[in-house]
């Protein structure tokens, strides 16, 4: 029997490899059928080239498309990591990412310069990577509907683009670091007024809300790559720095997963109708032990040895999950939201 899911794929930059290895598990799968996506970030670009790869060749065509998109995103050469580094495996590696991270030049870069100082020689190093999408298959009406998250600058609100609104610039505009890109100008389609776009885990890492159609499947599996816990207590400036920016970027989510609690309490409580709300099922897959692992400086360089030892781990915890859940996937809700907002 086929399971139509939901998925929502948070940004983490290069740590969005995790969702490659997730996806491309998925896909192999032939009981699982994925109805929509919701991306923010590095999942807007992995819901793109999943709905890309989809449209064109099915299964088979997914896979190859996120397969190229990676490998793009290894070749970026923007990010200014010295080439030695390319000789080490990649669990030595993240030893000395951890070392290096407080001295990353990236961090360096972005906490001393505007990325409006280059002036006439600034290029977003992405939009070579996003322009290679066909966006006749990303706007297709074949596959998974996709639904992008932004921010927008002068009102925080967020934008979500679906159907022929995704284009180049709302990806860019998807994965805007404001400290290292420029913000992405794109048209209000209701004003024609020119609006800035950042990042938009400001405000939907990402966004649930377009999953809730009822037309869509109740099952909406939630692929985690910021660490929703840490133990330890940061106390060092760049260990504070990046528990900031996980908290940053999860709240959005989190806010959404508490509405998503509060419905469902109602609903069992027989406080509201079952057919007033839709009753959303959540599962999440993640590994925050490997998460934990990693830093700000992993997820800013997207180092080839990294990326695929990403890649092998989210295909793992993909595993784990379709053995612990599968059962699960149409009847229940596998992730204790009672426990994580209790």
């Amino acid at each position: 029997m086929v399971k139509r899911i939901n998925l929502a794929l948070q940004g983490g930059g290069a740590h969005g490899a995790f969702t490659w290895g997730v996806l491309d598990r998925l896909l192999e799968d032939e009981e699982i059928e994925i109805a929509a996506i919701t991306g923010t970030s590095a999942g807007a670009l992995n819901g793109a080239a999943f709905k890309a790869g989809m449209a064109r060749d099915g299964r088979d065509g997914a896979k190859v498309s996120l397969d190229r998109l990676w490998a793009r995103m290894g070749a970026v050469g923007d990010m200014r990591m010295a080439n030695w580094i390319a000789g080490f495996d990649a669990n030595p590696l993240l030893n000395v990412l951890k070392v290096m991270a407080p001295f990353s030049p990236m961090e360096a870069i972005s906490q001393a310069i505007s990325p409006y100082s280059y002036g006439p020689f600034y290029q977003n190093p992405l939009r070579p990577v996003v322009e290679q999408f066909d966006f006749g298959e990303v706007c297709a009406d074949a596959g998974p509907d996709l639904y992008i998250c932004a921010t927008c600058v002068q009102t925080g609100k967020v934008r979500v683009f679906s159907g022929g609104d995704v284009s180049t610039d709302a990806i860019l505009a998807s994965a805007c670091l404001p400290n290292l890109f420029q913000a992405i100008e794109i048209p209000n389609p209701e004003t024609g007024a020119s609006e800035a776009y950042w990042d938009g885990g400001y405000t939907g890492n990402p966004a649930l809300f377009p999953l809730f159609r009822s037309d869509l499947p109740d099952d909406l599996i939630v692929v985690n790559i910021n660490p929703l816990v840490r133990e330890e207590v940061p106390k060092t400036a760049h260990d504070i720095q990046n528990r900031v920016n996980e908290i940053s970027f999860n709240s959005s989510l989190l806010r959404e997963l508490r509405a998503i609690s509060f419905v469902q309490r109602l609903i069992s409580e027989g406080t509201m109708d079952s057919g007033r709300m839709k009753r959303v099922l959540v599962h999440m897959i993640s590994d925050d032990d490997l998460m934990t692992r990693l830093s700000v400086t992993t997820k800013l360089i997207p180092i080839p040895q990294v990326l695929h030892m990403l890649k092998q781990a989210g295909r793992d915890a993909a595993e784990g999950f379709l053995d612990a859940h599968r059962q699960d996937l149409g009847n229940r809700q596998s992730a204790d939201l009672a426990a994580m907002f209790g």
